[in-house]
């Protein structure tokens, strides 16, 4: 094989140096493009549902309670209902011993029919006075339902003494359920009667929807030094499974909750009095919209038309330079994005956009 001229040796070398030059600008070539693409800051449009609530926290009463205890000391001669038995108002629960009381009443009585027939008619009043108390002494012996309800707990057996007072359990009404719940001096002006109250119970695994019965035209200062005021809400349709002093969170609708597209207002700019956004396609195309949009709190704005959900923004400010928020590259948020804002008292003040 023929040896090369110094000639051909040097312009070889002259072609492979260039292809070589080549490759290397190529290659960086596309690293700079993509590196410039994944530096590119972007924004994804959103929905997300507005809601304006108040939120509240308590535990749940019984419509009516009723604690069963003696008025009287004596012996228990009788359990007629047990925990847990449905009762009518006037339904007997307990019976202490009230032989004493009854013989009391049966000799007044004898002494009532003397009186009447030796007509001693001033007597005879005293002595019609003198029943109408020993028969409340006799009714006193009784632990009676005074409404129609659930005995929740009784805790007494025949033959146990009591003393007066003494507490043998509770009778309940749980038709409904309401609680008291705490707001802030600055809802109040909120409130309307009837609005709707959805809460959550730990035991029990759906929401329960009640409403907002009244509250009061005065405030009160916690022992925090908050001021303010007590309303009661209630719940109708009671799941079963809810019962009295179940705690809850909830929350006070205000309004409807809102469907909204929302997206950082960095992807949005300003040309001839109106407002734009950039599209991003999938192969890297920009499309330019004409969007209308509104102020949604301090870093977000609410798109009124233009774009239908999904579409990736390019960014047209920068987001750091503004002192409000950072982003990540690719339309994710550095910060923690929600899937449902919720004003907790109102609607948020946004600033000028």
């Amino acid at each position: 094989m023929a040896k090369l001229s110094k000639k051909k040796k040097v312009i070889l070398g002259l072609i492979i140096a260039s292809f070589t030059l080549f490759a290397i600008l190529r290659v960086s070539r596309i690293i700079m493009e993509k590196r410039s693409s994944k530096g590119q800051i972007t924004y994804k449009v959103r929905k997300e549902t507005y809601e304006n609530v108040i939120q509240i926290a308590g535990t749940v009463s019984a419509a009516k309670s009723q604690t069963l205890k003696s008025l009287n000391d004596g012996t228990v001669v009788g359990v007629y209902k047990k925990e847990g038995d449905r009762v009518k108002a006037g339904d007997l629960i307990v019976q202490l011993d009230d032989s004493e009381q009854l013989y009391n009443l049966a000799n007044l009585d004898y002494e009532i029919s003397v009186a009447r027939q030796n007509q001693t008619a001033g007597k005879l009043k005293l002595m019609e006075t003198q029943r109408t108390s020993l028969l409340r002494k006799v009714e006193n012996r009784k632990i009676v339902a005074t409404f129609d309800g659930v005995i929740a707990d009784l805790n007494v057996d025949p033959g146990d003494y009591l003393e007066a007072k003494d507490s043998i359990g509770t009778l309940v009404n749980t038709d409904y359920l309401t609680a008291d719940v705490e707001i802030a001096e600055t809802d109040v002006s909120k409130l309307q009667i009837g609005q709707k109250v959805d809460f959550t119970f730990p035991a029990y695994s759906s929401n329960v929807s009640g409403y907002l019965v009244s509250f009061p035209a005065i405030g009160e200062v916690t022992s925090r030094g908050a001021t303010i005021v007590k309303a009661t809400v209630r719940i109708d349709q009671v799941p079963e499974g809810i019962f009295p002093n179940f705690s809850f969170t909830g929350k006070i609708q205000i309004t409807e909750p809102e469907q909204k597209l929302v997206v950082e207002r960095y992807a949005i700019g300003r040309e001839k009095g109106g407002a734009f956004a950039e599209v991003l396609s999938r192969d890297g195309k920009i499309t330019k919209v004409a969007v209308e949009v509104e102020p949604y709190g301090l870093d977000y704005v609410n798109v009124i038309s233009g774009l239908k959900g999904g579409e990736i923004l390019k960014a047209q400010s920068d987001a750091s330079k503004s002192g409000r928020m950072s982003v990540s590259k690719k339309g994710q948020k550095a910060q923690k994005t929600n899937n449902s804002r919720q004003n907790q008292g109102g609607m948020m003040a946004p600033p000028p956009f």
